[in-house]
């Protein structure tokens, strides 16, 4: 199956050279290199992922990706070319499921665009249907839903990864390294935050008290733990 993928870019010659790459290895690309307008059509056309420039005229990447995030639940990627760490801790902070500095390497990008994807389009990894319940919490792999309380709580493809993990050890710390090996397939290097920064997102989707969690509970030096 083809995934339609929006590539918001406003350099039109590096956004044509990775349309091209991207359309060989079998994805269906639009480019669109204004924010505003990129905005508009993430929820109005049938897109399965964005890969989003934080440099854009009209809105920025950033501005983009919180205004969209609540309605399309597919993969977002932001890329930069500006190399700060504030904007990689902004865009996760926001929703979005990646990050990537630019030059971004066409088979790196590629990659990470289609195990988001896989992510998104099948059923848990372990391909169970049983629900997951820990205590008002209640996860289901086949549908990818998550409710608390009865309640559907709304969650993009790499927060519902995130509470999946989480909900199977639940009771169990789970060290921050195994979240990012298994998670976001890349080695723990002690300093990256994308999943401190998930895990908060997270917390306040739950009703989680982010002062002092009760259901996600961080465990200094190791890790997280999902009670039961």
């Amino acid at each position: 199956m083809s995934h339609r993928v929006l590539l918001v870019e406003d350099d039109r010659e590096l956004a044509r050279m990775v349309s091209d790459f991207l359309s060989k290895e079998g994805f269906e690309v639009s480019i669109e290199g204004n924010g505003r307008v990129a905005a508009e059509r993430i929820v109005s056309e049938a897109f399965d992922a964005v890969i989003l420039d934080i440099g854009l005229p009209e809105m920025d990447g950033l501005q983009v990706c919180r205004s969209v995030r609540n309605v399309f639940d597919g993969p977002i990627l932001v890329l930069t070319a500006r190399g700060e760490e504030v904007d990689e801790v902004i865009a996760l902070e926001i929703g979005a499921d990646d990050f990537m500095s630019k030059p971004a390497r066409p088979r790196a990008l590629s990659a990470r665009l289609r195990m988001h994807l896989r992510r998104s389009d099948s059923p848990s990894a372990e391909n169970s249907v049983d629900l997951i319940v820990a205590g008002d919490l209640t996860v289901n792999p086949a549908s990818r839903t998550v409710t608390v309380g009865g309640q559907p709580v709304s969650l993009t493809t790499a927060e519902y990864d995130l509470v999946e993990y989480l909900a199977r050890h639940a009771g169990a710390v789970v060290p921050r390294k195994d979240l990012y090996v298994d998670l976001l397939q890349i080695p723990y290097d002690g300093l990256d935050r994308s999943i401190d920064l998930r895990v908060s997102r997270v917390r306040r989707k739950l009703g989680d008290d982010p002062n002092q969690p009760m259901r996600i509970k961080s465990i200094r030096g190791v890790g997280y733990l999902l009670a039961k």
